[in-house]
């Protein structure tokens, strides 16, 4: 059907889109705070970036991809997360020769084929942080500080953070064997998808969303029980960092994240159950995209998931005043001044509008009145023979007479 948009997409609509600005304001302004730099990739990728980063037995490239060949016959997949892109786009312009860390932040789109419900769409918008150069804890713990910092200036505070560490290759393979042999009584009940992650990588069975599945892990080993020296170390450091910055935290030794590329610290923002963030290091992926060995951490949090945060906690976002005057005029020579008069005005960044569809002037005040104009002029035969007018103040009905040629922009902006 040509008149409804495709299931699991929905359009951001002009008198919505404040919220946005809003939103990314606030994520842009801390993200610079902390000295990052905004990066764009491009909506889509070749798939071997995602199936090589991702990982061939999570849920995304296993089930979620929006995965087609180009008319050369390259497999191309539209974008299900921000991270291996600005990867990618850091191991191809060499931004590792530069002094580090690079720091980054993205705003992007990214699709997932998955079930459409309450918060959760098949096109959905994310903000995410990228930190590569170094595998110091005290990153970590910045970078949680970062995502944490925005949902508190959205006056979001009833926050529960849970980190985990993960380990490295060398702990995971220790890890993996005690899981297997835990997994090995109950592999008849888990899920086909699970069976598969059995040999291939059962930590993934760890995040299956399947309840039976969640319930046959809950008495699982546990990964920091298995964490080398070195991996032990860097957990306890985040931990003191984060009580370092009074960042309140809970360890949960469950999560594992639902992409390979995680290494050592993982950790989730939860409100009221919902996850609202999720994020970690990935000291392994720029060397797997065929960059140099280099450490990395970021996150990636939810736009839409955002904004329901935000509704469900009753919080709502101001709605900002669009115009700055509004200018209404009787007959055709007057509506030939108030466009000149508008043009010169919107020159010095003053939001202007005037009548475009030919309405009385009392339909024009009320006109005004809705679009959320501050000030208003009406301009009549008497107005452009004296070149003087009222400039009237919407908010309390005040007005001030004006000459026409003087300065109305300075007017405005008192």
């Amino acid at each position: 059907m040509l008149v409804q948009a495709p299931k699991g997409t929905k359009d951001l609509l002009p008198e919505n889109s404040y919220k946005w600005h809003y939103i990314e304001n606030i994520c842009r302004n801390l993200a610079e705070a902390y000295g990052c730099r905004e990066i764009r990739t491009p909506v889509f990728e070749y798939t071997e970036l995602f199936q090589r980063g991702v990982g061939e037995t999570t849920d995304v490239v296993q089930k979620e991809m929006y995965t087609f060949n180009d008319k050369g016959g390259r497999s191309i997949t539209l974008k299900p997360e921000g991270t291996s892109p600005a990867v990618r786009a850091f191991v191809e312009n060499s931004l590792y020769n530069e002094v580090q860390p690079t720091k980054m932040y993205y705003f992007t789109p990214v699709m997932r084929y998955e079930n459409v419900q309450k918060g959760r769409l098949r096109q959905h918008h994310q903000f995410g942080v990228e930190v590569f150069g170094s595998s110091e804890a005290s990153l970590d713990a910045e970078v949680i500080s970062i995502a944490m910092g925005v949902y508190k200036r959205l006056g979001i505070n009833d926050l529960q953070l849970n980190i985990n560490s993960i380990g490295c290759p060398k702990c995971r393979k220790k890890y993996n064997e005690a899981l297997k042999k835990y997994l090995e009584k109950y592999y008849d009940e888990l899920c086909s998808t699970c069976k598969t992650r059995f040999d291939k990588n059962p930590m993934r069975i760890l995040d299956c969303k399947v309840q039976h599945d969640k319930e046959i892990v809950k008495d699982a080993p546990v990964i920091l029980d298995y964490i080398c020296d070195d991996c032990k170390e860097h957990f306890e450091e985040l931990q003191k960092y984060l009580k370092i910055m009074n960042i309140d935290y809970k360890v949960d030794p469950l999560i594992v994240r639902g992409l390979d590329y995680y290494s050592k610290t993982v950790f989730e923002i939860i409100n009221k159950g919902i996850t609202l963030c999720g994020g970690g290091r990935y000291d392994y992926l720029i060397e797997e995209v065929g960059g140099p060995s280099m450490p990395a951490v970021g996150f990636g949090m939810g736009i839409e998931r955002a904004l329901l945060t935000l509704e469900e906690n009753g919080i709502e976002i101001a709605k900002p005043g669009y115009i700055d005057l509004y200018v209404g005029s009787m007959g055709q020579e007057s509506k030939a001044e108030a466009v000149k008069l508008i043009y010169k005005l919107r020159q010095k960044s003053i939001s202007c509008e005037c009548d475009h569809m030919g309405r009385s002037v009392k339909a024009q005040m009320k006109y005004a009145n809705k679009i959320g104009a501050a000030y208003t002029i009406i301009l009549g035969e008497d107005e452009l023979t004296t070149r003087k007018a009222k400039l009237k103040d919407m908010s309390d009905g005040k007005q001030i007479d004006i000459n026409l040629d003087d300065e109305i922009a300075n007017l405005i902006k008192k």
